[in-house]
C-alpha cells in the first residue's frame, strides 16, 4: 500500500514546512485549483502496489479488509505518466469557444505557464465567466490565478481585491463547497475562524531549528488573518486622529498604489469583516519608501455605533534606508446591529514617506482610502 496526499493549498510552500515539522516522508500532491472538484479535506487514498487508486476515504471499519484483500494485476499495459502539454499550445486559443474551454485553457497556463503567464491564465478565465456567469469552479480558479500574481514579482494594484470577489462569487454559487468557503475564512475576521490557520508556522521553525535543520523558507509569509486565533468577543479599540483638519498634502501623483478588499464580500448588520490593504510603491515612478522617517500609518473613520479592533495601525520601517516591498495593513470592523441593509462607504486615509527615483524628492503625503463594506439583509 502506498500512502499519498493531495493538498488544496494556496500556498503549498506552507506544507512542505508542516511536513518537515513533522518529518512526514510520504508525497504529496498539489491542487490548488481544486481540478479534483473536493469537497472537502482530508482525502485520503488507498493504491495498491500497480499503481491503482482502489479506495477513496475508506472507512476506518473497511482498512483491515482492504490491507488483507489480494488485488488481481490488470490485464494490459498499465498507464505511464501523462505527457506534459505542448508549450506551444499555451500560445493558442481553447479549440473551443466555450466556457469549459476556456476554463481548461486557464488551467494549463497557471499550471504549466509559470509566473508570466498569469495575465494570460487571468483573461482565460474572465472569459469563461463572461460565457457562462454560473460557472463557480471558474470564479474560484479565477481568484486563485489573482491571489497568484498577488503574491509574485508581477502583482498589480487590485489583484487581491479581485481574488477575494471572485472567491466570494463561487461560495455563493456553491455555498456547500468548503474549499472554496475556507478560502474566504483565511483571509476573513476572527470571529468567522473555525481555527488558526497559520498559527504554528514559528512553532515549526523553532522546533525544526532545535533538530539543528534550517526550515523551509516561504516565498509569501502569512498574514495576521491567517496566523490569527478565532475570537468569540469583538475587541474594539480607538485611537487619536493622526491628521484631523486634513492639512498633509494627497499623494496626487500616485507614487503609492493602494489595493483594499472586504472579506467576506457580504456580511449582516452586527457581523464583522475584514479589511486587507495592500500598499504598493509605483514602478512607473521609481517611488520608494524613506524608511528613515516615520513609519506608514493608517487611520478609519467610524460612523456612530462601528467598531473596529484598530481605529489606528502603523507598520515599521525595515532596517535598510530604502525599500519598494508591499506594505500590508489588516483591520476588522464591526457594523451596528440595526443598520440598514446596503452599502456602506468608511473613510480612512494613510500617511507615509515615499521618495521618487533614486535620490529623488522625498514626501510627506496622504492618501485617502474609502473601504466599502456590503450589508446584506
Amino acid at each position: 500500500m502506498q500512502v499519498a496526499g493531495i493538498l488544496e493549498e494556496q500556498h503549498p510552500d506552507r506544507a512542505r514546512l508542516f511536513m518537515q515539522w513533522h518529518q512526514m516522508d510520504w508525497p504529496v500532491m498539489v491542487d490548488s485549483l481544486d481540478l479534483l472538484g473536493v469537497p472537502g479535506v482530508p482525502v485520503v487514498l488507498f493504491i495498491d502496489e500497480f499503481g491503482i487508486i482502489r479506495a477513496v476515504n475508506p472507512e476506518a471499519s473497511q482498512l483491515a479488509a482492504l490491507m488483507e484483500k489480494k488485488f488481481p494485476r490488470p490485464d494490459g499495459v498499465l498507464p505511464g505518466a501523462p505527457a506534459l502539454p505542448d508549450p506551444q499550445a499555451l500560445e493558442t486559443r481553447p479549440a473551443a469557444d466555450t466556457s469549459t474551454g476556456w476554463r481548461g485553457h486557464g488551467d494549463a497556463l497557471v499550471l504549466w505557464g509559470g509566473v508570466g503567464k498569469l495575465g494570460e491564465a487571468i483573461a482565460a478565465y474572465e472569459k469563461a465567466t463572461a460565457l457562462a456567469p454560473q460557472d463557480a469552479e471558474a470564479q474560484f480558479r479565477l481568484g486563485v490565478a489573482y491571489c497568484l500574481r498577488h503574491d509574485s514579482p508581477e502583482a498589480q494594484a487590485g489583484d487581491f481585491a479581485q481574488a477575494a470577489a471572485h472567491w466570494n462569487r463561487a461560495s455563493e454559487l456553491n455555498p456547500n463547497q468548503y474549499i472554496w468557503r475556507r478560502r474566504i475564512q483565511q483571509y476573513g475576521p476572527r470571529g468567522q475562524k473555525p481555527y488558526g490557520f497559520y498559527d504554528w508556522v514559528n512553532e515549526a521553525r523553532s522546533a525544526i531549528q532545535a533538530r539543528g535543520e534550517k526550515p523551509i523558507p516561504l516565498p509569501v509569509e502569512p498574514t495576521r488573518s491567517e496566523s490569527a486565533q478565532p475570537q468569540k468577543e469583538f475587541a474594539a479599540t480607538t485611537g487619536h486622529n493622526p491628521d484631523p483638519e486634513g492639512r498633509v498634502q494627497r499623494d496626487e501623483a500616485g507614487l503609492i498604489a493602494v489595493d483594499a478588499a472586504v472579506l467576506p464580500a457580504r456580511s449582516k448588520p452586527g457581523e464583522p469583516v475584514r479589511v486587507h490593504l495592500s500598499f504598493r510603491p509605483s514602478p512607473k515612478r521609481k517611488a520608494h519608501w524613506n524608511n528613515e522617517a516615520a513609519d506608514l500609518a493608517f487611520w478609519i473613520d467610524l460612523p456612530p455605533g462601528w467598531q473596529a479592533d484598530q481605529q489606528y495601525i502603523t507598520v515599521p520601517n525595515p532596517a535598510q534606508p530604502a525599500s519598494q516591498e508591499t506594505r500590508k495593513i489588516e483591520i476588522e470592523l464591526k457594523s451596528p446591529p440595526r443598520t440598514t441593509a446596503g452599502e456602506v462607504s468608511l473613510h480612512g486615509f494613510a500617511l507615509y514617506y515615499v521618495c521618487e527615483d533614486v535620490n529623488g524628492v522625498c514626501f510627506y503625503l496622504r492618501q485617502d482610502i474609502a473601504v466599502k463594506v456590503q450589508l446584506a439583509d
